[in-house]
């Protein structure tokens, strides 16, 4: 049964340690907001691999809407194979995000950036990893063992300690309380799983789609995609919908599945062209929203709890996660254990 894979159950914690990273680790980044503002931290890099990385993606976006920051993501081989770390830029800090802390590239990140007298943080759901000791603040994601192999937990309760950050450093009340609402929408989004997992039935024999998403969410067509390939092993591509329109578009044909995340906010109208386009164009459209009128435009629809725009992404990933381990189960595949993978993987 689908129900008792540690998969199934991890998806379903989320609420809660959403809630467990708000209660005991509010304090913890309230102190690193305090640093970063007291050190004239003037630009982010952000070091990362997997699902941590599409997690940066949303601090690219996140840290400079809302906060002006500009946001790397670094190239850790640089620093780990080719032994030429680039100089930092003064006043910069350096953010490990790993649910293990153990991946030796992006530990020789931050330790170089230690080197080079930078203020250095983590993200990580082990608090005495490697990567935390080579960090002056460390963020515990409060997430408990994470046991399944795709990163699901662990991956909102980055996200959430992004935003938390964020609202911290911006001393936003109104953005907070918006915040604390963020683990009561993911329960409310978990209960599209009944009628995921039949929309599931329908993709069994798909070997191919692209996820589409833009702004804040092109993070989440990152994460849905990588969702896909790793439990399913089907070629998802992930894009920005104005990357997409750039020579990629030519793909789509009669009933190419297209998965598309587009909730409500700036980004509504265009999304919303673009949405008629791939509807000229025949794709088997699969819309996450919580906009009636992009909605509308999909063939199947994954409606979202109403939420923020700035917040969406730690809500809009729960259906992708959802669809990943059903069209998992659906193809006869073990979503606990993924073919050649582990649930640790080392770079160096």
């Amino acid at each position: 049964m689908l129900e008792q894979t540690t998969l199934y159950r991890e998806i379903h914690q989320q609420p809660e340690s959403l809630q467990r990273l708000i209660q005991q680790q509010t304090e913890a980044i309230r102190r690193l907001a305090g640093a970063i503002s007291s050190q004239g931290i003037t630009n982010v890099v952000v070091a990362a691999r997997g699902s941590s990385d599409n997690a940066g993606r949303y601090a690219q976006y996140l840290l400079g809407a809302i906060n002006r920051l500009p946001v790397s993501l670094t190239t850790p081989s640089l620093f780990s194979i080719y032994q030429c770390p680039p100089r930092f830029a003064p006043n910069t800090l350096v953010l490990g995000i790993s649910q293990s802390g153990k991946s030796p590239d992006i530990v020789s990140v931050l330790a170089e950036a230690r080197k080079q007298g930078q203020l250095t943080a983590a993200l990580t759901n082990v608090p005495d990893s490697d990567l935390a000791q080579t960090s002056d603040y460390v963020i515990d994601l409060c997430a408990g063992e994470e046991r399944s192999i795709a990163a699901t937990k662990t991956y909102t309760g980055e996200l959430l300690a992004i935003a938390l950050l964020s609202v911290l450093l911006s001393d936003d009340t109104e953005r907070l309380s918006s915040l604390r609402e963020t683990p009561a929408l993911v329960q409310e989004t978990l209960a599209l799983n009944g009628a995921i997992a039949q929309i599931a039935e329908r993709y069994r024999y798909m070997n191919d789609c692209v996820v589409i998403g833009r702004g804040f969410n092109y993070a989440t067509a990152f994460e849905i995609a990588l969702k896909l390939k790793e439990l399913t092993y089907t070629i998802a591509e992930p894009y920005s919908s104005a990357d997409f329109l750039h020579g990629p578009l030519a793909l789509i044909q009669h009933g190419f599945p297209t998965l598309v995340v587009a909730p409500a906010g700036a980004l509504s109208q265009e999304m919303g062209r673009f949405l008629v386009q791939l509807q000229q164009r025949e794709a088997e459209i699969v819309c996450i929203s919580n906009d009636a009128a992009a909605l509308g435009l999909g063939h199947r629809q994954l409606p979202l709890p109403a939420v923020a725009e700035w917040l969406s992404p730690i809500v809009a990933v729960i259906p992708g996660q959802l669809f990943a381990m059903h069209l998992a189960y659906a193809k006869n595949y073990d979503p606990d254990h993924p073919r050649g993978l582990l649930k640790v993987t080392e770079t160096r």
